[in-house]
């Protein structure tokens, strides 16, 4: 059958169930500084679950964000604790996995009238692909919203000189576009040249969206893939600087049901799979057994031909 790259799933929302703290703008950061014991403790459930690569927890870790909030000085040490922790959890648990580096939007999710020009962004990413580059096996650009967004992250990124995954953002409600309306195809084709771009994928929309977008990822002749979310869509009321709180979680995207959406996307021809924002380890778990009752062999990244 298939060999299937198993990522982990999202880390913001269970960090979100798993501490006492009050949620912020900066919580995703502030948590590795208070509770580290709580970040090491999720990658180790992946683990357990099953993903065979974890990812920094680092999505809210930008220049820009931090100094949005008056707190810039978190940068550089809170980039080395992330890193830290997920290197503990391998340790811990003697997993032979890969680890990745995220490269998140530098102001905001899902709003691409915030992007930066690729002149100004491609510095911030290179930054941050700097103070990760000891820590990871390769970069994932996430939740990109438009085509600029990705071009500014691939530029920076590529500054490492490591291997890079990009994730596009597409419409919650049609899967052929990109959050800034732009065709997803026009958005391979204008990044499937890239330095060191090594695969290609959908993330952080809603699993029916990727349904529609994925096939157009096979165009880029690299390994692609998905990671999904489990919100019932993005609000509008999401804007820079707002907390998860304005989004709602589905109640019908059981642990079974991602791993039927995302069975059918290996037989739409993905070769990576994982969860972004509300899939937790269960989801993980469930997807991995799935994936091997059907015969799949499941591989940490590079790993697959």
């Amino acid at each position: 059958m298939t060999k299937i790259v198993l990522m982990d799933g999202g880390m913001g929302q269970e960090l979100i169930r798993r501490s006492p703290d009050a949620v912020t703008a900066l919580w995703g950061t502030t948590v590795m500084r208070d509770h580290p014991h709580i970040v090491q403790g999720l990658h180790e459930a992946f683990l357990r679950a099953g993903s065979r690569v974890l990812t920094l927890n680092t999505y809210t870790l930008t220049r820009p964000r931090l100094s949005s909030k008056g707190a810039e000085e978190l940068f550089e040490p809170m980039t080395v604790r992330a890193g830290e922790l997920a290197v503990a959890a391998i340790d811990a648990s003697g997993a032979d996995v890969a680890v990745a580096g995220s490269l998140p939007p530098q102001v905001g999710s899902f709003h691409p009238d915030s992007v930066l020009p690729v002149e100004e962004a491609a510095p911030l990413f290179a930054e941050i692909a700097a103070h990760q580059t000891d820590f990871v096996d390769f970069f994932i650009c996430e939740t990109m919203s438009s085509i600029r967004e990705a071009m500014g992250a691939l530029t920076g990124a590529a500054t490492a000189g490591k291997p890079i995954w990009l994730a596009f953002s597409t419409d919650d409600d049609d899967g052929t576009r990109l959050r800034s309306g732009e065709p997803l195809s026009e958005a391979v084709d204008a990044v499937k040249g890239a330095e060191h771009l090594a695969a290609i994928l959908i993330n952080c929309t809603r699993p029916e969206a990727v349904d529609q977008g994925l096939p157009l990822l096979a165009a880029s002749g690299l390994p692609y893939g998905a990671y999904a979310n489990g919100f019932t869509n993005i609000a509008a009321s999401y804007i820079p600087g707002s907390t998860v709180e304005e989004l709602s979680t589905r109640t019908d995207l059981t642990p079974d049901a991602y791993a039927d959406f995302a069975l059918g996307w290996v037989e739409a021809g993905a070769t990576i799979l994982g969860g972004c924002c509300e899939v937790g380890p269960a989801h993980i778990a469930t997807l991995a057994k799935r994936l091997e009752g059907a015969g799949h062999t499941i591989v940490k990244g590079f790993d697959h031909g």
